[in-house]
């Protein structure tokens, strides 16, 4: 195998090992999955990595706080040399596993969406050989990040202006505000009464300091302007959701996050308006056909199960 180094001059790769190293990082996305699919320290997969690095004189993966991404150089060298190195494992009879074989999905979101309904619809897709690493985060670094090629899907809070990136409607969140019940007594039926002012006594307790979601949540159900600062801020609306069924105050959350607990009684919807505010989540990935089949099996999949979120 043949690679061309940074001078643009072929560089010659003998050592079979090391491309059969590369593969297994390349595929896993960290040394260490790497190291346990090929019966290895990850040490010896770290030398091995920086030995055809310097081969190559080529960087081939970029590392992560979390396992590695591979650069473009990797991704080319990875389309060259995965054909010939399988069909030479199936020849000598040491043929991969397709777990082994198939390259993992990178999908990235939001915390809670990722955890509260994504993972539960892809759970199947994992016993079928389909891998998945998963990345929490922020919409515009994220779609970033999918611009330079470290995610496959990502799900985004808003449509990604521009060409770059596809985007089709995935699911809709509707925010409704709530409390626990012994907030939902002291308040009764005053908010119908006298509007927001209804909640003045009771602390706030939100995702952020500037109240994105419950700011909305003013200006689209009661026409007004939120000012008030927030008792509590948690940026995960897990915790969010958490603080406010332990009685720390109300707060604005998507239904999808707070169902089971509306449920059981564990909170209160204080407010039920006829068009609450609505915000739509996108599925975004890069245009053209995906190396990796598995990433149209996850796409295809959350495309489907999105409306029932």
């Amino acid at each position: 195998m043949r690679h061309g180094d940074s001078d643009g001059v072929a560089q010659p790769v003998t050592d079979l090992n090391l491309l059969r190293t590369f593969l297994a990082v390349h595929r896993s996305g960290s040394f260490t999955a790497a190291a346990g699919l090929l019966g290895l320290s990850q040490p010896t997969v770290t030398t091995q990595i920086r030995a055809l690095e310097r081969q190559t004189g080529r960087e081939l993966f970029e590392r992560l706080p979390r396992g590695v991404a591979p650069t473009a150089v990797a991704d080319d060298l990875a389309a060259r040399v995965a054909g010939p190195l399988d069909a030479l494992a199936a020849v000598t009879g040491h043929e991969a596993a397709p777990h082994e074989r198939a390259a993992p999905v990178h999908l990235a979101g939001p915390a809670e969406l990722l955890c509260a309904r994504v993972l539960p619809a892809l759970a199947p897709l994992a016993a079928e050989g389909v891998r998945l690493r998963v990345s929490p985060g922020l919409t515009e670094p994220l779609l970033d990040e999918l611009r330079a090629g470290r995610h496959d899907l990502v799900i985004a809070t808003f449509r990604p202006r521009g060409r770059a990136l596809t985007a089709v409607p995935l699911t809709d969140e509707e925010f409704v505000l709530v409390a626990a019940p012994g907030w939902a007594d002291r308040v009764g039926g005053r908010l119908a009464l006298e509007g927001p002012t209804a909640l003045y006594p009771v602390p706030l307790v939100a995702y952020a300091e500037d109240l994105p979601i419950a700011r909305r949540y003013w200006r689209h159900v009661f026409g007004a302007r939120l000012t008030r600062p927030a008792a509590v801020t948690v940026p995960d609306l897990r915790g969010v959701l958490a603080a406010v069924v332990a009685g720390a105050g109300f707060s604005v959350l998507p239904r999808y996050l707070c169902q089971a607990e509306l449920a059981s009684g564990a909170l209160v919807a204080l407010h039920e308006p006829e068009d609450p505010p609505l915000n739509t989540g996108y599925l975004v990935q890069r245009p053209g056909r995906p190396d990796n089949p598995a990433v149209t099996r996850v796409r295809d999949l959350l495309i489907e199960a999105g409306p029932t979120w």
